[in-house]
């Protein structure tokens, strides 16, 4: 497993890491899920994405005690706040200072670890006060709960301003974590740029967007059940901006590419995110360990200038590259 520095820090991960949203809690049984997470250290992954809110924190308890027993020294564990947890009260969400601070020892607590590698705010909050939110997370840097800061789906500008705050702060924020795939490409034009200059990477999420790229799903052809899109937990609603025939006709093209590259569509889809020399790491989940096993093998991979060619010109006009796509919500998510 190849690793890179987060950043223009020196902190290293592995360049795939494993994640547990929309899967632990809730779609995959404990058991299950702690297979997952030792397939994805048998594979030489050594760095977990969660958040508070996965599961309504249950996702954090299933992590924390997949990964009990295991060096701490050698994992990098990173967490998330901002969305809703708990009974969802008025104060259970957002960045203010009073939901920075709480919920940093709830996640400490279920990940039954003293401190994260990585900190990240989960959107941007309008309803608090940037300085607030940096201020708190200063905080945090300087208890040692966190030792590093980072953001979520954040655009451009609002990295810029954080990025400065935190250095008159003292601590640094070194990365971003968007969704990113062949299919959605929103962070090329503004937020890589904004963050190459300013020492960022990006953690990407969906990678594979939500299973679509691994060619599954077949246009004219209702989803099997069992898979993603059938999932009545949320699953389905996540992927359904994918599931146009024209969307999916458009990902079958890919099929030759990666047999001529003597991968998967998934494993092609993984690499494909890692050629972007600003993405540190590309976030995998998965409901089966095999499926962890497999997508590791994207590790390290080199594509070469006319395979990322090929893949241009099969997904065509259907990559969504808008920058205005990236948003957080105005008002707190109740």
């Amino acid at each position: 497993m190849d690793t890179r520095h987060l950043g223009n820090s020196g902190l290293k991960i592995s360049e795939i890491t494993y994640g547990n949203w929309l899967t632990h809690g809730s779609q995959v049984e404990n058991d299950v899920a702690a297979q997952c997470v030792r397939a994805a250290l048998d594979a030489g992954i050594t760095t977990f994405d969660t958040a508070d809110t996965y599961a309504n924190t249950v996702a954090e308890t299933v992590l924390g005690e997949a990964l009990k027993g295991e060096r701490r020294q050698s994992l990098e564990i990173f967490t998330k706040v901002y969305f809703p947890t708990g009974p969802k009260g008025h104060n259970d969400a957002g960045l203010s200072r009073k939901h920075i601070m709480e919920s940093i020892d709830g996640s400490l607590g279920r990940l039954q670890t003293d401190y994260v590698d990585l900190y990240q705010a989960h959107r941007y909050d309008h309803e608090t006060p940037l300085e607030e939110t940096m201020q708190a997370f200063a905080d945090v840097v300087r208890q040692g709960k966190a030792l590093y800061i980072g953001v979520s789906e954040w655009t451009a500008q609002q990295i810029r301003e954080a990025h400065a705050l935190a250095r008159e702060l003292g601590f640094q924020l070194i990365s971003n974590q968007p969704q990113y795939s062949m299919l959605w490409r929103v962070i090329e034009s503004e937020v890589v740029p904004t963050s190459q200059e300013l020492g960022l990477s990006q953690i990407v999420w969906s990678p594979v967007a939500q299973g679509v790229l691994t060619g599954k799903y077949r246009p004219g052809q209702q989803p099997e059940q069992g898979t993603r899109a059938s999932d009545d937990k949320g699953g389905s609603d996540m992927i359904k901006r994918w599931m146009g025939d024209d969307v999916l006709a458009g990902v079958q093209k890919l099929a030759p590419i990666a047999d001529g590259a003597g991968l998967s569509m998934a494993q092609l889809a993984i690499a494909w995110v890692l050629q972007n020399r600003n993405v540190a790491a590309a976030i995998i989940g998965a409901s089966r360990p095999e499926q962890v096993a497999s997508n590791a093998v994207a590790a390290g991979v080199k594509l070469e200038d006319d395979v990322m060619r090929a893949i241009d010109e099969a997904i065509g006009d259907l990559a969504e590259t808008d920058a205005s796509k990236t948003v957080s919500p105005e008002t707190r998510p109740a």
